[in-house]
C-alpha cells in the first residue's frame, strides 16, 4: 500500500490479472454436484430444482418458493398472479435495472416513477403517496444495493389505499428490516441468482409468497401453463399425464442450475460476513476523498452488502463521473454502474414521455455513482488493489 498517493505510472494491476467486476465464488461442492446432474441425465427441472425450493423457504421462513429462470420472470409472473393487467398502474423506481420496468410493461400495466432518496438510494414513501390515482394496483419497491426500503412507511400506504406490495429483492437475499427478511413483507418477493448476485446459479431467480393460489399459478405458468411439472411426469414413479391449463411461459429453472444454489445456499451467512468485511474496509479508505461513501446501515436492518457504491464528488474534481470508470479500468480494476435511471434510456423517454428533470434524486445519484468490485471471490490483495487505485485518482 505504499503507492497510494502516486499518480499515472504503471496500472494497479497487470492486464492479465483484470479484476473482474462481480466475479462469483464458485467452490468445489457446487462443480461435483454439477456434474452428477450431467452424468445422471436430469438436466432439466427435476428433483435439485425442488431441493433449491424448499431449501430457500426455510432459509426464507415462509411455505412457498418457487424457482425460475431469473429475477426478471420472477417479476413477471409474480404481477401476473397477482392479476395485474391492462388499464392498472404499478408504482416503482427510476432507481432501478430495466427488468423492473419491462416486468410491469410485459403484464400490460403502466408503470409510474417515484423518486428516490439521495441517502438511501430506495424509493421515498412520500413520492409513493403523491403517485397514486385510481388505477394504481401495486408498489414495487426495489431494496437497492442490499439496504431495504422504508417498508414500515410502505406497508401503512399500502393498506390505507388496498394496494399489493410486490417486492423487488434481486439485490437483498440476506436484507433484514426491523426482524422481518426480505420478500416477507408484501404479497410477493423476487430473488435473483445472476452470476453477479450474492449467491448465484448462473441464470435464476426465485419468487416466494405466503399466498398457496398464488404460488400455484406462479409454479404452473411458469412452465408452459401446465398442470404438471416435469419431475411429476417423468419420474421413477411413472409417467404423469399433463393438461395445459393457461397459455404460459418457459421460465423454469434447471437442476444444472439448481445444482449450483443448493450448495451457495449453505454458505450465504459466511459469503455476507466476507463482503460485509470489504464493505467496511472500503468505507474506512475512502472517507476523506474526493467521493461520498455508502449510507451506514440503518438500526434494526442486516445490509445484504450487495453492490458497494461510491457517489464521485464531480462538482470538486470538476470531471465527470465516467472520467473516474475510465481511469479504474485503465488500473485494470473493473468497474458498475448502478444505474442510469431508467427514464433517461431512450425506449422509456419515447413510450411514457419521461424526461431529464422529472427525478431529480435518481438523476444527482446516476450521474456520480461507480460500483466497486465486491464479492465473495475477493482476497485481501484485490481489495487492496481496488483501494489503491481509487486513492491514485481520488486522492484530495
Amino acid at each position: 500500500m505504499n503507492n497510494l498517493a502516486i499518480e499515472g505510472g504503471k496500472p494497479v494491476r497487470s492486464n492479465k490479472n483484470f479484476l473482474v467486476f462481480g466475479a462469483p465464488k464458485i467452490e468445489e461442492a457446487e462443480i461435483e454436484e454439477v456434474v452428477d446432474s450431467m452424468r445422471c441425465s436430469w438436466i432439466g427441472t427435476g428433483p435439485k430444482v425442488e431441493r433449491f425450493e424448499k431449501d430457500f423457504a426455510v432459509y426464507k421462513g415462509i411455505k412457498h418458493a418457487i424457482a425460475l429462470n431469473s429475477c426478471t420472470a420472477a417479476l413477471h409472473l409474480s404481477m401476473f398472479a397477482a392479476g395485474i393487467g391492462k388499464g392498472d398502474e404499478v408504482i416503482t423506481t427510476p432507481m432501478t435495472f430495466c427488468a423492473t420496468i419491462n416486468s410491469i410493461i410485459h403484464c400490460g400495466a403502466t408503470p409510474v416513477l417515484a423518486d428516490c432518496d439521495k441517502k438511501t438510494m430506495n424509493i421515498s414513501p412520500k413520492e409513493i403517496e403523491k403517485k397514486i390515482t385510481a388505477k394504481t394496483k401495486a408498489v414495487l419497491p426495489v431494496h437497492f444495493a442490499g439496504r431495504c426500503c422504508d417498508m414500515n412507511s410502505i406497508m401503512d400506504i399500502a393498506r390505507a389505499y388496498d394496494l399489493m406490495v410486490i417486492e423487488d429483492c434481486a439485490h437483498a437475499i440476506e436484507s433484514e428490516y426491523h426482524g422481518v427478511k426480505a420478500g416477507l413483507f408484501g404479497d410477493i418477493g423476487c430473488f435473483s441468482f445472476y452470476v453477479t448476485k450474492n449467491i448465484i446459479t448462473g441464470e435464476g431467480g426465485m419468487v416466494i409468497t405466503k399466498d398457496n393460489r398464488m404460488a400455484e399459478r406462479i409454479k404452473t405458468m411458469g412452465l408452459h401453463g401446465m398442470s404438471k411439472n416435469a419431475w411429476k411426469r417423468f419420474s421413477d414413479k411413472g409417467y404423469k399425464h399433463y393438461q395445459v391449463i393457461h397459455a404460459g411461459y418457459k421460465y423454469n429453472m434447471m437442476d444444472i442450475q439448481a445444482a449450483m444454489g443448493i450448495h451457495q445456499l449453505k454458505r450465504v451467512d459466511k459469503y455476507w460476513k466476507h463482503r460485509e468485511g470489504i464493505w467496511n474496509k472500503y468505507n474506512d479508505s475512502f472517507k476523506d476523498l474526493f467521493c461520498e461513501i455508502p449510507e451506514k446501515p440503518a438500526p434494526e436492518t442486516k445490509h445484504a452488502y450487495h453492490l458497494y457504491t461510491l457517489l464521485i464528488n464531480i462538482e470538486k474534481l470538476k470531471k465527470e463521473r465516467d472520467w473516474f470508470l475510465d481511469a479504474l479500468t485503465a488500473e485494470n480494476i473493473g468497474v458498475g454502474v448502478h444505474y442510469t435511471p431508467v427514464h433517461l434510456h431512450p425506449f422509456y423517454k419515447k413510450n411514457y414521455g419521461w424526461e431529464k428533470g422529472d427525478f431529480p434524486n435518481a438523476e444527482w445519484i446516476g450521474e456520480r455513482t461507480i460500483s466497486l468490485p465486491l464479492s465473495a471471490a475477493l482476497c485481501d490483495k484485490d481489495t487492496d488493489d481496488v483501494i489503491c487505485a481509487v486513492h491514485k485518482i481520488l486522492k484530495k
